[in-house]
């Protein structure tokens, strides 16, 4: 089997040094794109698990027996009834309230509702509305599942700056070694060797580093990754508890230092068909 001749390469020092900033880079994106994906889990999974629950308040106590027949009267569009104590209420209320419990008389009376479905709580929530506060789960937790959506965002923002570094890596490493071969490339063009030849010749350098590097970033930033989300779960309550990775989540993350190999190899072609185009 014969071996097609590779035109140009790069020396030692430059193969390892351009190997490491796209490991470098190739972790960043993973990580980024991991935790991006993990987050976007958690606020599914957070909304998922609230998006059926309300809780209702009677400040007036002479309305709550008018309440407590509406939640009986559709007791087959509501999953369970949990009734908060005055008790708990003043366990709750425990550090805002002195010795003396002069609140105490004050405390309203609440339920924990879960619907079955969320036109049950639309309707169910308009009967009660008028004679208590009726707060769902989901409004009231918006605040958190706001700033899962930020991070995300933010996340996001890294994975782009760092697609953007290795653009501007690989451009480098093209024009680098073009610098470098300026000699081989007058003489390719002499014997009229055409452009996708040199081309793909710079692109065969470009995914020999990329596939390594690659390879070596998604390997440190999976181990990384799992721990942030171990983290994350140790907190047991909150968003971040949510966290995780579903199985399209992991083919997504799987795939990202394929398109990153890909992305490298078109930037590769681009910039020295560009090069040859203007020598």
């Amino acid at each position: 089997m014969i071996k097609r001749p590779v035109v140009f390469s790069l020396v030692r020092e430059q193969s390892i040094f351009m190997t490491a900033i796209m490991s470098l880079l190739t972790f960043l994106s993973v990580l980024a794109l991991g935790v991006a994906l993990s987050i976007g889990t958690g606020v599914m999974r957070w909304n998922n698990q609230w998006e059926l629950f309300a809780t209702v308040q009677v400040m007036d106590t002479t309305k709550a027996d008018a309440t407590r027949k509406i939640i009986n009267d559709n007791a087959n569009k509501i999953a369970s009834v949990t009734e908060i104590t005055t008790a708990q209420m003043q366990e709750l209320m425990s550090p805002w309230i002195s010795g003396g419990g002069v609140l105490k008389d004050y405390l309203p009376k609440m339920w924990e509702l879960k619907f079955k479905t969320k036109s049950d709580m639309t309707s169910v929530g308009e009967q009660l509305s008028k004679n208590a506060r009726f707060l769902t789960h989901a409004s009231a937790l918006k605040t958190a599942t706001s700033a899962g959506w930020k991070m995300i965002v933010m996340a996001g923002l890294i994975l782009a700056l760092t697609l953007g570094a290795i653009a501007v890596c690989i451009s480098y490493i093209a024009r680098n070694t073009a610098m470098l071969h300026r000699r081989e490339l007058e003489i390719l063009n002499q014997i009229g060797a055409s452009d996708n030849f040199v081309a793909r010749q710079m692109q065969s350098i470009v995914a020999r580093i990329c596939l390594t590097a690659t390879g070596a970033g998604f390997l440190v930033a999976i181990p990384i990754l799992l721990l942030i989300i171990s983290s994350a779960h140790s907190a047991r309550v909150g968003l971040m508890a949510m966290m995780g990775l579903s199985g399209m989540g992991w083919i997504i993350l799987l795939l990202m230092p394929i398109a990153i190999l890909a992305f490298a190899i078109w930037i590769t072609r681009r910039t020295t068909l560009k090069i040859l185009k203007d020598s």
